[in-house]
């Protein structure tokens, strides 16, 4: 079986009412530290998410700097990460990777056919 070929990653923090500013600001600093694209602040869940959430788009050259910096600045902060192979559910369910609580996905929302990302450039 051929290993599916990662082509970037997105790391979702999520937050509530209470902790939205600390988001916004943990969202912003990546931005201004790595090569990626920020998402907008959704004060309401969506997609397969249950929380609020703020979505980093990068590529696999940033995994490696970006990943250990948002587990030392996240304060508590939930983020979900998993990689773009193109097949959202098999990313969001067998490839997930979440620093802090593992929180419950809406899985029926992904269809399991191939999606297509824009990405930062490497």
């Amino acid at each position: 079986m051929t290993e599916p070929r990662i082509r970037g990653f997105h790391a979702h923090v999520y937050f509530d009412a209470t902790t939205l500013e600390q988001a916004r600001a943990l969202c912003l600093d990546a931005a201004s530290h790595f090569k990626l694209a920020m998402g907008r602040v959704h004060q309401q869940p969506v997609g397969p998410h249950p929380d609020w959430s703020c979505q980093l788009a990068f590529g696999p050259a940033v995994f490696a700097d970006l990943v250990p910096w948002l587990a030392m600045h996240r304060r508590g902060l939930v983020v979900f990460i998993h990689p773009i192979t193109g097949n959202d559910l098999i990313d969001h369910r067998d490839y997930a990777m979440w620093m802090g609580a593992v929180r419950p996905l809406n899985l029926s929302v992904l269809s399991g056919v191939d999606t297509a990302y824009e990405l930062p450039e490497d």
